[in-house]
C-alpha cells in the first residue's frame, strides 16, 4: 500500500479527490487510518482562501479520530490497532511557551490540517507524542468532537468561568453551542445565548442555555434584567464579528471579562474606550484552540456523556462528497456539524 484517497484543496473553493502517496512516517511518527474528520469553521475559512492560503494545494482536516495503522521504529507504548485522537498543535516541546502549554505562541508551531497535510484523507501522519489513546466504547462520530470540545474547555479556563457566574454567548452555531454546554458544566448561571436563527436558538435551549435572545434590539435589556442590572460576568464572542466584539463590551459588568474566540479578518479592529477599561477594571483574553491537557479533559467529558452530541453527529458523508459538503454547509441549521468518512 503506497497510495491513498485524499481531498486536496487545489484552489480556493475547489477540492479534488485524488490518489496521492501515503504521508511519510518518520521514526517518531505514527500513521493513522482516519475514521471520521469533522468540518470546522477554520476549514471553512481555508476553503474560501481566507486562511492558510499559502499552503494550497494541500489536504486540510484536523477534527479527526482513527486507528493506528503503523508506528515508527522509535515509538514506544503505541501499537497498531489502537483507536486514537490527536492534539493537532505541534510545538518544539521545550521553549517557554511549550512548557506553559501555550503552544500556539511557539515559534516552531505547526498545526495538522492547517500548516501541514491533515485528515480529509484515508490516512494522516502524526508525531507520536501528539497521540491520545481513545476508548473503543465511544463511537467515532463522538470521538471526532474531541478537538472542538478541547477548544471550549480552554476558552472556559482562560475566561475563568465558574460557579454562579453569568455568561453570555454571542452566537449559538456549532462552536457557540459547545461554549454554552461547557460553561454550564462548570456551573455558570445564568447562561444566556444570543442567536438569530430560530432552529439554533431552540438547540441552544436544549443544550442548556437558561435564556435565549433572538432579537438584537433586546440583548442589552435582557442581559441586564437577568444579571441584577449589572451586566454579565463574562461575554464569549463565538462568531468573529467586529460588531459583536464591540457590543460585548457593552454587555459585561464593571470588572467583567470579554472572551475573544471568534476569528475575524486580519485587519479588523474595534474602538475601545480605554478609560472605561481602566476605571471599570474590565478585561479581554483571546483563546482559539485546545491543546495538551485540554484535549485529555475534552476526551474524558465526551467519554462520560457530558455533552449533548446528537446535533453534531447526525450528518456523515463520504470523502467523495466533500466538495458538496462544504458548499452546502448551513443548509440545515439543526445540523451543527458535518463529518467526513474516508475509505469504504
Amino acid at each position: 500500500m503506497q497510495t491513498m484517497q485524499a481531498a486536496v484543496l487545489v484552489a480556493p473553493e475547489r477540492f479534488e479527490v485524488r490518489e496521492v502517496p501515503l504521508p511519510p512516517v518518520g521514526p517518531d511518527d505514527v500513521l493513522v487510518r482516519v475514521d471520521r474528520c469533522g468540518i470546522c469553521g477554520t476549514d471553512v475559512h481555508i476553503f474560501h482562501g481566507h486562511y492558510a492560503a499559502d499552503k494550497i494545494p494541500f489536504i486540510p482536516g484536523h477534527e479527526f479520530t482513527g486507528i493506528l495503522e503503523r508506528v515508527g521504529e522509535g515509538v514506544n507504548g503505541l501499537k497498531p490497532g489502537l483507536r486514537v485522537v490527536a492534539d493537532i498543535n505541534i510545538g518544539c516541546g521545550h521553549c517557554y511557551f511549550c512548557r506553559r502549554n501555550e503552544i500556539l505562541n511557539c515559534a516552531e508551531m505547526r498545526q495538522i490540517g492547517i500548516h501541514r497535510d491533515g485528515a480529509f484523507a484515508e490516512y494522516v501522519s502524526v508525531p507520536a507524542r501528539q497521540i491520545i489513546p481513545a476508548p473503543d466504547s465511544v463511537v467515532p462520530e463522538v470521538l471526532a468532537l474531541t478537538e472542538p470540545v478541547a477548544c471550549v474547555v480552554r476558552a472556559a479556563r482562560k475566561a475563568g468561568a465558574g460557579f454562579a457566574q453569568s455568561v453570555v454567548v454571542l452566537g449559538a452555531g456549532p462552536i457557540g453551542n459547545l461554549h454554552i454546554q461547557m460553561v454550564r458544566l462548570v456551573g455558570a448561571a445564568p447562561v444566556i445565548a444570543v442567536e438569530l436563527s430560530p432552529e439554533r436558538a431552540e438547540l441552544a435551549r436544549r443544550s442548556g442555555a437558561d435564556v435565549v435572545i433572538t432579537d438584537p434590539a433586546d440583548v442589552r435589556n435582557v442581559v441586564h434584567a437577568h444579571t441584577g442590572g449589572r451586566g454579565a460576568d463574562i461575554v464569549i464572542e463565538s462568531i468573529g464579528s467586529p460588531a459583536l466584539y464591540a457590543s460585548a463590551f457593552n454587555l459585561i459588568r464593571p470588572g467583567g471579562h470579554v472572551a475573544a474566540f471568534g476569528i475575524t479578518g486580519p485587519d479588523d479592529t474595534i474602538p475601545l474606550r480605554i478609560l472605561d477599561m481602566v476605571l471599570r477594571e474590565n478585561s479581554i483574553k483571546g483563546s482559539v484552540a485546545g491543546m495538551g491537557e485540554d484535549m485529555h479533559d475534552a476526551l474524558a467529558l465526551l467519554t462520560h456523556g457530558r455533552f449533548l452530541v446528537e446535533p453534531f453527529t447526525r450528518r456523515v458523508v463520504p470523502l467523495s462528497d466533500i466538495q458538496t459538503a462544504f458548499e452546502s454547509l448551513g443548509d440545515n441549521p439543526e445540523i451543527l456539524k458535518v463529518q467526513i468518512r474516508p475509505g469504504t
